[in-house]
């Protein structure tokens, strides 16, 4: 008998399963192709942290009607709808380092924060997240929420500015919302005025410095003549 596949991305695809599905975690094992005490390790969110859930249904390895077959059956086992080698990975979630993934709800909590007019599907895929965790950090009931501080997700590494500004703008074109360029000429008409008042203080200041010189001048020269007279009368 042939080894049955597994999901493309195994321990994803369990967590996936463990937040949102009914399933025992034996079914959930031999499913992904992992120990059954890794998904418990999950459950329990020692494990499930460090992964990314991955939705095996978007991901057309197993339908909703296979997944409630198998919670209504406890001894069913799934099957898997494709390999991985059929997989063509062209859209969705980007792939995110196990290092950067922990920054992943900071970066989420900020575009929420800041960008509400990006869709929940743009965050998803601008970050790598999906749309239980996004929900979950909207509604402050992520897990962790308590730690949360949104920051920039450029800063954070989780995508580039280029990337961030490319989504931006296309959601606010979607919401009829006109780009912010008021930044750019609020002082626009006074730029003449400022520089030239810059220009005048530099100046003034020139003018000072040259008057202070010419009054320091005048007063090392008096004592010096009296010196001399002085020094004269005594002879």
């Amino acid at each position: 008998m042939a080894e049955q596949a597994t999901p493309l991305m195994q321990h994803a695809t369990a967590s996936w399963l463990v937040d949102n599905t009914a399933l025992s975690f034996e079914q959930i094992a031999e499913f992904c192709g992992i120990h059954i005490l890794e998904v418990n390790a999950m459950a329990d969110d020692l494990a499930s942290s460090k992964y990314t859930g991955r939705d095996p249904v978007q991901a057309h390895e197993l339908t909703h009607a296979e997944i409630e077959k198998a919670e209504k059956d406890p001894a069913y086992r799934m099957v898997i709808q494709k390999g991985p080698d059929q997989v063509r990975r062209t859209k969705g979630p980007r792939y995110t380092p196990v290092s950067k993934r922990q920054d992943k709800p900071d970066g989420i909590a900020w575009l929420l924060r800041n960008h509400p007019e990006i869709s929940d599907a743009q965050v998803g895929k601008l970050i790598g997240t999906t749309r239980t965790t996004i929900n979950a950090i909207r509604d402050r009931e992520h897990w962790n929420i308590a730690n949360i501080a949104p920051k920039d997700p450029v800063t954070l590494g989780l995508c580039s500015q280029r990337e961030l500004d490319a989504v931006v703008a296309k959601a606010a074109k979607k919401a009829g919302i006109e780009p912010e360029v008021a930044d750019d000429t609020k002082f626009g008409g006074d730029k003449e005025a400022l520089l030239a008042e810059l220009r005048e203080e530099r100046a003034q200041a020139v003018r000072d410095a040259e008057a202070a010189l010419s009054g320091e001048s005048d007063e090392d020269d008096a004592p010096v003549e009296h010196t001399a007279e002085t020094l004269f009368k005594d002879r």
